[in-house]
């Protein structure tokens, strides 16, 4: 087993000719990993991307191979995937509106070159959910914005358009399950890739609360800020401590650690109807 990279999250290892995949408790906010880890949350990402790529396997392939053939030491943390061509363009589906996208919209009425309707606020629900790719092609080393017609520039009409309906496909059937669940998807975001067979492959991670902003339904109020089940807790608090977003980040006291990870298990088995640990 050979150590290839480590993420701001992950970390990635080639074993026996495939990738080893395992997700940390690390947790980064605004790109920068702050120095608190939060207990189970690298399991709970990844027992939760599990669950929704054998779900969502219907839509489209994905690379997972095995949640069990990994050494024991990622047990429970690791998955053995494909190894995939990664496509360079961040793919999120919103089907309401927060964060960048909200920003997005307030100042230019769009969002990637999506016109929405006047008077919109945040945790408005979209007419309809939109494909609203990033990328960090730029110098900043953050996610920007860019449009469809970028995309197609960047890939191709046919990929570009393919990778649009499997995203807003994908976004479409976790959200109606999720919502049966009591839980709102307001975004979430896919990576793509090709397979050695030159399939388009669903890779990275699925649907979790460090790549999705999820919301108690229960609670949903456009106007506010939601009551959330994924990282934005810790955004805000990160905020809250009058941090510059550049690092290093705030260390995170303990109730906002046990805070976020009672969070992270509850969305976690509300989705999936399983108790943490599974």
């Amino acid at each position: 087993m050979e150590h290839i990279l480590a993420g701001k999250v992950r970390d990635l290892y080639s074993i026996d000719g495939d990738v080893l995949l395992v997700a940390s408790d690390r947790v980064s906010v605004y790109d920068v990993v702050l120095p608190t880890p939060i207990p189970d949350k690298g399991a709970l990402l990844t027992q939760l991307s599990v669950w929704w790529f054998h779900k969502l396997r219907h839509v489209m392939p994905n690379h997972l191979i095995s949640a069990t053939d990994v050494p024991p030491e990622f047990r429970g943390t690791g998955i053995r995937c494909t190894w995939l061509q990664m496509i360079p363009v961040e793919c999120i589906a919103r089907g309401y509106l927060a964060g960048q996208g909200l920003r997005e919209y307030e100042r230019t009425g769009a969002v990637s070159g999506v016109t929405l309707p006047a008077g919109l606020v945040l945790g408005s629900r979209l007419p309809e959910p939109i494909f609203t790719p990033t990328t960090k092609f730029s110098d900043t080393g953050h996610d920007e914005f860019i449009t469809f017609a970028d995309v197609t520039r960047e890939i191709g009409a046919d990929t570009a358009q393919r990778l649009r309906d499997l995203t807003l496909e994908l976004y479409t059937a976790a959200a109606e399950h999720a919502l049966d669940s009591g839980v709102i998807i307001a975004d979430t975001k896919f990576e793509f890739g090709w397979d050695p067979r030159g399939q388009l492959t669903l890779g990275d991670e699925a649907v979790t609360s460090d790549s999705s902003r999820f919301w108690l339904a229960e609670k949903w109020q456009p106007g506010r800020p939601q009551y959330a089940l994924d990282k934005q807790f810790v955004r805000d608090w990160a905020v809250s401590t009058g941090w510059s977003r550049e690092p290093p980040g705030p260390a995170i006291p303990p109730p906002i650690v046990a805070e976020a990870r009672c969070r992270y298990v509850d969305a976690y088995e509300r989705i999936t109807g399983v108790s943490f640990p599974p």
